[in-house]
């Protein structure tokens, strides 16, 4: 999904050069524990969404826990090439 490169390369952008009332930078400023923090709340309202049978719901939920996990990836060093590279080994 060539988004998510999008998405992930402003993140890192934000990290390098960040910008005044950035939620990206607000969120990279405040560190691991509170980036995981949103990953587990969005993830937990995607589940919400989903036992409601709400796909509009449930597809706004997931792109904040794609976008939450792409901060966390940044902020912890992790690439886009590394979570492939797992999922392509899980795959064998």
């Amino acid at each position: 999904m060539d988004i998510m490169k999008e998405l992930y390369n402003v993140i890192l952008n934000r990290k390098k050069e960040p910008q005044d009332g950035s939620y990206t930078n607000y969120l990279l400023d405040a560190g691991t524990e509170k980036i995981a923090k949103k990953v587990g709340e969005e993830a937990v309202e995607t589940v919400i969404a989903a036992a409601q049978g709400s796909k509009e719901g449930v597809v706004s939920e997931i792109a904040d826990v794609v976008y939450h996990l792409l901060v966390l990836m940044a902020h912890m060093g992790i690439s886009l090439e590394d979570v492939e590279k797992e999922l392509r080994g899980r795959r064998s």
